[in-house]
């Protein structure tokens, strides 16, 4: 069992794009992407939840469990884009272990 769980909300494809991210993020919510086999995934993750497992460096290593409207996926974070000035999340990707 994954010791990180991340909860998430998919996203239909409407709500993709810059506008509809930039607006997520005033909410305080972070865009990512679920790739890997299978059809690619996008999720709405909490920022205080996000930001709270990114203290741990074990988060980059191990694999996390991100639960999606009662779906579990298990991922690897592959990448993290941040904020220039603010070092805030803005974008994740996560790759199906």
């Amino acid at each position: 069992m994954a010791n990180f769980v991340l909860n998430a909300v998919a996203r239909e494809e409407a709500v993709q794009g810059k506008g509809s991210s930039r607006r997520l993020r005033l909410q305080n919510k972070v865009p990512a992407i679920i790739y890997g086999s299978g059809e690619p995934v996008a999720v709405t993750i909490e920022l205080r939840q996000l930001v709270k497992a990114l203290e741990n460096n074990a988060f980059f290593e191990e694999v996390v469990e991100i639960n999606i409207d009662g779906k579990v996926e298990s991922v690897k974070i592959q990448a993290l884009q941040r904020h220039p000035a603010k070092n805030t999340p803005m974008h994740a990707d996560f790759k199906r272990a």
